[in-house]
């Protein structure tokens, strides 16, 4: 960034705070630095400022318009438009916080965008994904352990590659996690889940600290093993590599076995406070976008009065 430029500077010092105040993810910090840069670079050459202070809708409203022509023929989709536009909006509520005089981001709206569908796999379908790796190898009783316990525990891929084997309680079942902006909870393993970590873990030789280990590639000379670590990319791939396996007719990440973990609960009567709990979100309304699929009243609605069930 330039030293000299006023704009860039607070930039640096917001993502200073994300990292030592709000304790942010390198990821979540890393996607913040591209956001602000992509807008600083864009005022630098369009829209040359002197203070920060001068940032105004009128500008806002010729960045937005950037965004929404970038690469054309196909342009930036309006989910991604947004993700500049809540970082602008995050960094200009950071600059308020220190007193200086700029656009208040309650003034910046965020662009509306089109419901995505929640993906999720029925009781059966978990199954057929569940049952698919090819338990005879360590790479295969690797992959059902790691299966069972995304739809176990519910966790994010980032949080299931960051898991240490003396981490993991088997006995009590259940083990702590540090989750998005620095949240800890408890999460919880099934009886199947423990059975299929025992099987592999019993199968390991080695003493590398990381639970979940890859098979390829050089093996690590360090006791602990670091390089050894699955990566999340790796756990996304495998995940693919199965649905494509048992001919599943969703496309279902890790992230969407997430979703499968919260609406297996909640369809068996589990209350909302406590999926929010386990699953490790601030805000309830993030776990609310499970509710119109799991909604029993709803679903009893439909059975007692559609004339098709007649």
């Amino acid at each position: 960034m330039p030293e000299d430029n006023p704009l860039f500077q607070l930039i640096n010092e917001f993502l200073e705070h994300l990292e030592i105040e709000k304790n942010c993810s390198p990821l979540t910090i890393r996607d913040y630095r591209h956001y602000l840069e992509k807008f600083a670079a864009w005022v630098e050459t369009s829209s040359p400022i002197k203070r920060v202070e001068e940032i105004n809708l009128d500008l806002v409203r010729r960045y937005r318009l950037y965004l929404a022509h970038i690469g054309e023929p196909t342009p930036l989709k309006r989910v991604t438009q947004n993700y500049y536009v809540i970082a602008l909006r995050a960094f200009l509520r950071y600059l308020v916080k220190r007193d200086l005089d700029v656009l208040a981001p309650e003034k910046i709206d965020l662009p509306k965008t089109e419901s995505r569908s929640l993906k999720f796999l029925d009781s059966e379908q978990v199954g057929r994904l569940l049952n698919s790796p090819e338990i005879s190898t360590p790479q295969g009783l690797r992959d059902k352990a790691i299966l069972e316990t995304l739809f176990s525990t519910g966790l994010r891929v980032s949080e299931l590659t960051k898991l240490n084997r003396d981490q993991i309680n088997l006995e009590r079942r259940e083990f702590g996690v540090i989750g998005k902006g620095g949240r800890a909870r408890v999460v919880f393993l099934s009886k199947s889940a423990v059975e299929w970590l025992k099987r592999y873990l019993d199968k390991r030789e080695d003493e590398f600290k990381p639970l979940f280990i890859r098979y390829s590639g050089k093996v690590d000379a360090e006791k602990e093993g670091e390089k050894m670590r699955l990566t999340a990319r790796s756990v996304e791939r495998l995940v693919e590599k199965y649905v494509k396996k048992c001919r599943l007719p969703i496309k279902i990440s890790p992230h969407g076995l997430r979703h499968s973990f919260a609406t297996d609960l909640l369809m068996h009567g589990a209350d909302l406070r406590s999926v929010q709990e386990m699953l490790g979100h601030k805000n309830i309304s993030t776990t609310q976008i499970y509710t119109h699929v799991t909604n029993k009243q709803l679903r009893e609605v439909h059975e007692a009065f559609h004339s098709g069930n007649k």
